[in-house]
């Protein structure tokens, strides 16, 4: 394969083509595709039908698969294999979700700006999401460089934020939409971590912000106060400039680094199935070392 990546966007995302992700990736393959990551943050593939197994050994290409084990009740009966999240809005008989199930409720912060599993200590890397189903208006992808919304804070507010160590959990980012509906093992599961707020991105040596919906504190510093600063970061990191919105088509896949973007759904007719099998990639390390924490 002749692996090429056409620009999306004046700052980040590439589309990328020639390549079967049903096919296993030779080395240089592999590398080919870290790099172009590394510069684009998000990549686009059209056109490609593969299913749960073909796109787990895709991603298995570039890190060890995280499980969605730990997010759920111990009654949770899955749709899919756990090392597959469900981004869907369908019962494990793949029937549409009532409106009051629990589970779509929950997953309605999903559209918060977030960057995943940041609550867990050990945070992604990658997430690769396959369109498997599509309404017919709405369900967009948003994403959101990091690294340029880094570049273009003032000195002064890059000298503020340096050293800065935040606290993310689930309660937080849901908390901000009113759903509270936890049993004692989930809420014994989200105590908050912590998670520096400017990380360096290894691949590209840029500097980024590591924003999300789950992050509500920062230590040292009065909760209003960190909040606000919060709401202010995530406000300027989501103007346009820094923004693209992906529309979907069945047989997308689309694969970014969390450690430099963030992202969010957006609203789609919920009468209709919205299927969407996500794989993600640990980070391996977490960003606030032991003693720190």
């Amino acid at each position: 394969m002749t692996i090429a990546v056409r620009p999306m966007h004046p700052v980040f995302v590439g589309e990328v083509s020639g390549v079967d992700l049903r096919q296993p990736m030779t080395a240089s393959e592999v590398e080919a595709l870290t790099a172009a990551i590394n510069q684009h943050a998000v990549l686009v593939f059209h056109g490609q039908a593969i299913d749960d197994a073909q796109q787990q050994a895709f991603s298995r290409n570039f890190g060890d698969l995280e499980t969605t084990v730990r997010a759920y009740r111990s009654d949770f009966i899955p749709r899919l294999d756990l090392h597959m999240a469900d981004i869907s809005n369908l019962d494990e008989n793949n029937k549409i979700l009532p409106k009051n199930d629990r589970r779509r409720l929950n997953a309605l912060g999903n559209r918060l700006w977030h960057s995943d599993s940041s609550f867990k200590r050990v945070p992604a890397r990658f997430s690769l999401l396959s369109a498997r189903v599509i309404p017919s208006w709405g369900g967009e992808t948003q994403f959101a460089d990091m690294r340029a919304a880094w570049d273009a804070l003032p000195d002064r507010m890059k000298a503020r934020l340096e050293g800065l160590i935040c606290e993310h959990t689930q309660l937080f980012s849901r908390g901000r939409i009113g759903f509270t509906d936890w049993s004692e093992e989930e809420l014994a599961k989200m105590a908050p971590v912590p998670q520096v707020l400017v990380r360096t991105h290894p691949g590209s040596g840029r500097k980024s912000l590591f924003l999300s919906s789950h992050a509500g504190r920062i230590r040292g510093m009065e909760e209003p106060e960190a909040r606000m600063l919060l709401m202010d970061l995530n406000e300027f990191a989501t103007q346009p400039q820094f923004v693209y919105t992906h529309q979907w088509q069945v047989g997308d896949l689309v694969m970014w680094d969390n450690r430099c973007t963030m992202h969010r759904a957006r609203e789609y007719d919920e009468t209709e199935a919205r299927d969407m099998h996500r794989t993600t990639v640990s980070d391996g390390v977490p960003t606030v070392l032991d003693q720190a924490a």
